[in-house]
């Protein structure tokens, strides 16, 4: 219950308080006069002007955003790789004409499953359980459709507001109030059915800037989930060559020890039959020995292996296992092109680029600040007393506002907020720099290893040869009698050494060519982005 005037003979009609100024109330509501709706009338005059204002507020609205517009950070990329030495790497064609031609990304180089090239089918089926089973990646990929999200919020700040409601309402006055007539009415009912609109006009271009910072970052999160995507297939190739690189070895070690215990038992029938001493056979059993200790010691290093390629796979570790299959494939060729296309394929770039964008917008959405904020807002619907009359003619009402504010002191915050998103952008725009620079740097690292790893493999290989003809000849020798032992031993240790040696460069070079695929951006490139 509350008190209400004496003088106060009608019931409150509640309307939506809005400010309109500079425009006479007259002008803003309906006056119910029957003559509002001939032809010239005030109604005509009025919807003329609503659009002519319509008219003017699109064109405002459609003016250049405050801010710069954003141009890519510049990098010139050389013309030509320095280290192309490999015949496993196939560098870009000549240029025709003696001057290179813009390419495209994908011209010449590899696409979607790059993994495919080594021709493993075992590879290919644990590589394919990514896509669709590695959680790590589906965390990338619901961040991406988050920030994909974001873009619909801003863009929704463009549009209007609308909303609609009832309020019945039913209010009873003290009639032992001051002042009160005893002829006043003391209970009011009050029906509205209504509808508002409320739109800030993106004059100075806020909204759309915020949009465009949206837009940027969902397409860097895009990028950063298809790094992480090719930093995964990647690392499960590395692991997966590694393994079959230990069972290389260990198939080596396997032989040498079978090889080893016919060595143990020779000696034995020589040290039987006079010929040998006891201090050969001690060292054809130490020998075994040590063999079998480092074969077995290769069994770590290959669980490790297995268990990290089933977690990438997801796979039960339970029950996951991969069988021995020594490193037996020939190296694949792997497409160069040239430098500029870097830039196009690598994710990390394509996400740094886009931040560099969102980082520019930033600019305009803090320039924006100096600018007034206009809302306009707008309500219509119906009210009555009587629940009989509240969808009628004369129970009509609405209103027209607009509202204009402009910060006229802040202590220079929108100054120093300018300034910093200035900063912010320069800062960002060193990032994708370096980002480039590392790349580059990272292609370099792969070609000259598989370069040196090439030479390595060639002189270790007669390393190899030479030691097994050297370890027949001692062999020979011990046998009809003419050395020791410790002859044969030398030999073979320095046979299996090589061995190991020649294995392990086989497998560091699998590991490049998967890290130059890696450094290349593999089979993506940046019009997979996502337009929004």
């Amino acid at each position: 219950m509350r008190g209400r005037p004496q003088s106060v003979n009608v019931p409150p009609v509640s309307r939506p308080a809005v400010l309109a100024a500079s425009t006479p109330p007259e002008a803003m509501r309906g006056s119910g006069d029957p003559r509002d709706s001939r032809p010239g009338g005030r109604r005509y005059l009025f919807t003329d002007g609503l659009l002519l204002a319509g008219a003017a507020l699109v064109l405002l609205t459609s003016c250049k955003p405050v801010g710069p517009n954003y141009n890519r950070p510049g990098y010139n990329a050389p013309a030509v790789y320095k280290e192309t030495g490999a015949t496993t790497v196939t560098p870009p064609p000549n240029p025709t004409g003696g001057a290179w031609q813009p390419a495209n990304p994908s011209d010449g180089m590899l696409k979607g499953k790059w993994w495919e090239i080594y021709q493993d089918p075992q590879l290919n089926r644990l590589e394919e359980r990514i896509a669709t089973n590695n959680v790590e990646l589906k965390q990338a990929l619901e961040t991406y459709l988050a920030a994909r999200d974001q873009v619909i919020v801003a863009r929704a700040s463009l549009y209007p507001t609308l909303s609609a409601g009832a309020t019945p309402e039913g209010e009873k006055y003290s009639a032992n109030q001051p002042l009160w007539n005893k002829g006043n009415q003391t209970t009011y009912a009050d029906l509205t059915i209504a509808g508002q609109a409320s739109w800030e006009p993106d004059f100075w271009g806020r909204v759309r800037r915020t949009v465009e910072q949206a837009r940027a970052q969902s397409q860097a999160s895009a990028a950063e989930a298809a790094n992480v995507d090719l930093t995964l297939h990647a690392e499960l190739a590395t692991d997966y060559f590694a393994l079959r690189g230990l069972d290389s070895e260990i198939k080596l070690l396997t032989a040498t020890v079978a090889d080893l215990e016919r060595q143990l038992d020779l000696t034995q029938r020589r040290l039987a039959g006079g010929v040998a001493t006891a201090v050969d056979v001690a060292q054809a059993r130490t020998q075994l020995e040590t063999v079998r200790a480092q074969l077995v010691d290769l069994g770590v290093a290959r669980a490790g292996y297995e268990h990290a390629i089933g977690t990438i796979a997801n796979y039960d570790l339970s029950g996951f296992s991969i069988p021995p299959s020594p490193l037996d494939l020939a190296l694949p060729t792997i497409p160069l092109g040239v430098p500029s296309q870097l830039l196009e394929r690598r994710p990390d770039i394509a996400a740094q680029e886009r931040l560099a964008a969102a980082a520019n917008a930033q600019i305009g959405i803090a320039v924006s600040a100096f600018y007034p904020t206009i809302t306009l807002s707008a309500t219509g619907g119906f009210q009555s007393t009587n629940p009989g009359t509240l969808i009628q003619g004369p129970s009509a009402m609405w209103t027209l506002g607009a509202q204009a504010a402009q910060l006229l002191f802040d202590a220079g915050q929108r100054h120093a907020l300018t300034d910093a998103a200035r900063h912010g952008y320069e800062a960002q725009a060193d990032a994708y720099r370096n980002t480039v620079f590392q790349a580059f740097e990272d292609v370099e690292d792969q070609l000259s290893n598989l370069r040196i790893l090439e030479q390595e493999a060639r002189v270790e290989q007669g390393a190899v040869d030479s030691a097994q003809h050297s370890f027949v000849l001692s062999n020979a020798r011990y046998k009809g009698g003419v050395t020791s032992y410790l002859e044969v031993l030398t030999a073979e240790q320095t046979l299996l050494q090589d061995q190991v040696t020649a294995i392990n460069i086989e497998s560091r070079q699998f590991a490049s060519s998967v890290s130059l695929v890696r450094a290349l951006g593999g089979g993506w490139d940046v019009t997979q982005l996502p337009k929004e």
